[in-house]
């Protein structure tokens, strides 16, 4: 082993590279990551990564929580997770104040302030700000869904359409509004419905200034002005703004007319059709009487 060098107090007893400093010492001695898992091949550089490593191996989640008794397999884990139950947000944006349980999710939001995206897509040229966002949308190319329904088979890109989807199997509709009692599936579907009682049309359209409630009523405003018809018939080539539309269409080449009049036992194609027929209805009434 090679001997002290002046000014160098610390060094490697791995090479006996020697250094002025001890975290500079510390950066070295990862470099010859000494222990490995004789399960994957990995090594590293300490061996107590070493011991929480091996529990991706055995499973074991020996760090559990009082609160809500989730486990994990590493202390940090665990002490990431308590933040949920306490709230506890150190991590802070001295840009925009926002304020993250993790520091990773700081790391990520000061993009916002910075532009930064260094995850680019190698087949679009798609950037992002972060590497989940990537592989999310790597899985457009691939046509990988990765979460499949236990019930239905269905699958999906992301996990928390897996979640929501789920909701349609147990009926379950936690978000309530306040006013009428109506609920929903999704936090979302509440937000717009919330927009009924309150008369809120935040949507503008930026040519003739028409106001809308939800943003899809105004994607399919803004089809008036554009021309756009994305939904065309297989069978004879026509095109629709809206797939309603397209659906009511269908019907003229099934010769289906699911909207039967309770009155008389006509029945029409097109929802909007029977509205008007049973107005006939309606005026005869009123001239009886």
């Amino acid at each position: 082993m090679a001997g002290l060098i002046e000014g160098k107090p610390y060094f490697c007893m791995l090479c006996g590279s020697s250094f002025s400093d001890e975290a500079t010492l510390n950066q070295h001695v990862c470099k010859h990551k000494p222990f490995s898992c004789d399960t994957c091949g990995s090594s590293f550089a300490v061996k107590s990564t070493l011991i929480n490593h091996l529990r991706v191996h055995s499973g074991e989640k020996p760090f559990r929580c009082e609160v809500c008794e989730s486990s994990f397999s590493q202390r940090g884990h665990l002490t990431r997770h308590m933040r949920m139950h306490t709230g506890e947000r150190p991590f802070s944006c001295e840009v925009c104040g926002c304020s993250f349980p993790v520091k990773y999710n700081l790391t990520k939001h000061m993009r916002v302030h910075s532009g930064e995206r260094p995850y680019s897509c190698s087949v679009c040229a798609f950037s992002f700000s972060d590497k989940s966002s990537l592989t999310i949308h790597m899985r457009i190319h691939t046509g990988e869904r990765p979460y499949t329904c236990e019930i239905c088979s269905s699958t999906f890109v992301i996990k928390s359409h897996l979640n929501k989807h789920m909701s349609v199997h147990t009926g379950e509709k936690p978000f309530t509004c306040e006013t009428c009692g109506s609920s929903f599936t999704r936090q979302a579907h509440l937000r717009d419905h919330v927009r009924v009682h309150t008369g809120e049309k935040p949507y503008s359209c930026g040519i003739c200034g028409s106001c809308f409630s939800h943003k899809l009523s105004l994607n399919i405003h803004m089809r008036l002005h554009t021309g756009e018809n994305p939904f065309p018939c297989e069978i004879c080539g026509s095109s629709f703004s809206q797939q309603s539309a397209l659906k009511n269409h269908m019907h003229i080449h099934t010769q289906k007319k699911p909207f039967p009049c309770d009155i008389c036992e006509s029945s029409f194609a097109v929802k909007s059709h029977l509205t008007k027929h049973k107005r006939i209805h309606t005026a005869k009434q009123k001239q009886e009487s």
